[in-house]
């Protein structure tokens, strides 16, 4: 029996060729996108205004594509973690992080990732594989008050811009008057700096921008992070450069703390050289310790005195606030990798 299609993950268009294909009525490709991106409804049988015969029709062939997280986690401070089943049978991991009124979800665009930095759990486990614009949303509308989300960052497993064309069409469905109608303003994409699909992603939307920094010298840039090779952090720069970036549309810089690596004077003037003159926020974090890895966290006077640093030549700097670590949810420590393997 052939597999069914999802809906969630298409667009407009592509569920009107499907009800084409069907030889329904042209206007149930428009309620059959209404009822699964607004009304977030979880099966066919729950589109009401469509009759009892032609949603048997579509269920034949079509289902809406949605999935609950197998397991929900709970920190102290109130961030959540959930485990997804992909596809392919693999697994992955989404955050959400509650803060005042706001909710933000950090949500994973591949299975593992390719990169291999040396301060990331999910670059440990290799890369598995891509994920659909489907199991993208999926993440979106599945987990818990899904409706009380105010910001998205693609900052979960995987490098977003190495599955741009899954991340892209996912985004696109958030912003489409069809979908939840965001604003990009409300999207965040964080990349490490593949230069080969940067530019496209800054010429087809407005979504805000972080890049993953962590050392503004290049050779040892390359020890942590291999991508420094292929994809020099000057020539991102100089792609950024060439950006502009006068609108509300936001740059920001990651920058993780290492002790006795990264966090002294020198780096933070370093830093400053290299960004001089671009409109940016730079984002200090502080390293979460894992395993096969000997970076150590910076100390909390260092990261005030490079912050308080980079503030005085005139850089907006912030010290992120750690969430999720006792769950392992904070930055650098989603992994499916035990989970894959016990699942084969």
């Amino acid at each position: 029996m052939e597999q069914k299609k999802y809906f969630l993950g298409m667009t407009q268009a592509e569920i009107n060729e499907c009800v084409m294909e069907l030889n329904l009525p042209k206007f149930t490709g428009k309620q059959i996108a209404d009822w699964v991106y607004l009304k977030r409804v979880k099966s066919i049988e729950e589109m009401t205004n469509i009759s009892l015969k032609n949603r048997e029709i579509i269920s034949e062939r079509y289902d809406v594509g949605r999935t609950e997280p197998l397991n929900v986690k709970t920190s102290v401070d109130g961030t959540r973690k959930m485990l997804f089943r992909t596809e392919s049978g693999k697994f992955i991991e989404t955050v959400t992080i509650p803060e005042d009124d706001r909710l933000t979800i950090c949500v994973s665009s591949q299975v593992g990732c390719k990169m291999n930095c040396d301060f990331c759990m999910t670059g440990k486990m290799g890369f598995q594989d891509n994920l659909s614009a489907n199991e993208i949303l999926n993440q979106v509308y599945s987990v818990p008050d899904s409706e009380k989300i105010t910001n998205l960052v693609f900052m979960g497993m995987g490098e977003p811009l190495d599955n741009y064309k899954q991340v892209s069409k996912a985004s696109d469905l958030l912003m489409a008057d069809y979908g939840l109608a965001w604003s990009p303003k409300r999207i965040t994409l964080s990349t490490i700096g593949l230069t080969s699909n940067l530019r496209r992603f800054l010429d087809d939307n407005k979504c805000h921008l972080a890049v993953s920094l962590h050392n503004p010298i290049p050779e040892q840039r390359l020890e942590i992070m291999p991508i420094e090779k292929s994809a020099p952090i000057t020539s991102v720069i100089d792609l950024l450069r060439d950006h502009d970036w006068s609108h509300q549309r936001r740059l920001s810089f990651e920058y993780i703390m290492f002790d006795g690596v990264n966090d002294s004077l020198l780096y933070a003037r370093e830093l400053t050289k290299l960004l001089a003159g671009l409109d940016c926020r730079i984002n200090l974090i502080r390293f979460h310790v894992i395993p096969m890895s000997k970076l150590k966290p910076s100390t909390d006077e260092n990261m005030i005195k490079f912050r308080d640093f980079l503030t005085a030549k005139g850089f907006i700097s912030t010290i992120r606030a750690s969430r999720g670590e006792d769950i392992f949810a904070a930055c650098g420590m989603l992994t499916t990798a035990k989970v894959n393997e016990n699942s084969k």
